[in-house]
């Protein structure tokens, strides 16, 4: 049973597009269901990244938020290298 998708006209056209270069690049004919059906079986394959690709990201930080990551910090006065990192985390 196939159900309609509602698209805005960018997206359709971004669809045909799409289909236009597999037809392009492979020879082969695809429909658009078949373009959308393998979309979403990779993003269910990934749908962690996926699902953060709907994240509101704010890049870079402001200023207030790079303080307020770095309230509590402080320096040890101990310098740390690499290899000690490794060493402590690893053995």
């Amino acid at each position: 049973m196939a159900t309609a998708v509602k698209m805005d006209e960018e997206s359709k056209s971004i669809l045909e597009e799409l289909q236009a270069e597999i037809k392009l690049r492979t020879g082969k004919k695809v429909t658009q269901q078949e373009i959308m059906a393998t979309l979403l079986e990779d993003a269910y394959e990934s749908k962690s990244a996926f699902v953060d690709s709907f994240r509101e990201t704010k890049v870079p930080l402001s200023e207030a938020e790079i303080e307020r990551m770095n309230e509590g910090t402080f320096d040890s006065g101990t310098e740390t290298r690499e290899e000690d990192i490794d060493d402590i985390l690893y053995g």
